[in-house]
């Protein structure tokens, strides 16, 4: 079975833990096994989760709204937490965040799990929607944010398009993870693209 973890500290219930804090986990490592055994994300109901992880179907609806919601936070399980930001630089803070990506793209590839259940959630435009609403738009918003606030520093050129440097920050990266799965993810990746990026964003000096 794999092993539930944020943030590198294993998330499986134990004694002494809150009542509602282990019955969400009981619920999502229940999803977990399920998936592990090989069923679909599209076989998932309430009722088969519910029976799982030993618990009432109105059990989860209390604490999710639909399997959407669940799933979302199942696979949140998987990825890394967002990074915290270091703040000394806006460049030191866009190599932060595409670390992260990068981090995330190993874990992608170790995982065979983990890219069954993505490719499969493609096929779900609601639950695709969940997570990017809640996982991807977030992310972008964090770095589209360290960029406005280099050009208000000075890092960055005034007439930089924020929307277009995300995007000519993050590509390169998502190629790399997504449509190359064999293109190599070496440590210093992230650094070399903000650093080629930003030398045509910066104002002259």
């Amino acid at each position: 079975m794999v092993d539930i973890a944020k943030g590198g500290e294993h998330a499986r219930v134990s004694r002494g833990r809150p009542r509602s804090e282990a019955v969400e986990q009981a619920i999502i490592e229940g999803v977990v096994r399920l998936l592990e055994e090989g069923v679909p994300l599209t076989e998932l109901s309430i009722e088969r989760i519910a029976r799982t992880a030993g618990v009432g179907k109105a059990t989860i609806y209390r604490r999710w709204d639909g399997k959407e919601a669940l799933f979302v936070d199942v696979l949140r399980v998987f990825e890394e937490p967002d990074p915290e930001l270091p703040g000394a630089s806006m460049r030191d803070d866009l190599v932060c965040l595409l670390e992260g990506l990068r981090r995330r793209g190993l874990t992608m590839r170790s995982s065979a799990l983990l890219h069954n259940v993505f490719a499969q959630m493609k096929a779900l435009p609601k639950l695709w929607s969940a997570y990017h609403a809640t996982v991807v738009e977030p992310r972008r918003r964090a770095t589209c944010e360290v960029l406005r606030r280099g050009v208000a520093d000075g890092e960055l050129r005034g007439d930089v398009d924020i929307e277009m440097a995300n995007d000519l920050l993050v590509g390169p990266m998502l190629v790399r993870t997504v449509m190359r799965p064999d293109a190599p993810l070496e440590d210093e990746l992230a650094a070399r693209i903000v650093d080629t990026v930003l030398e045509g964003l910066r104002p002259p000096s």
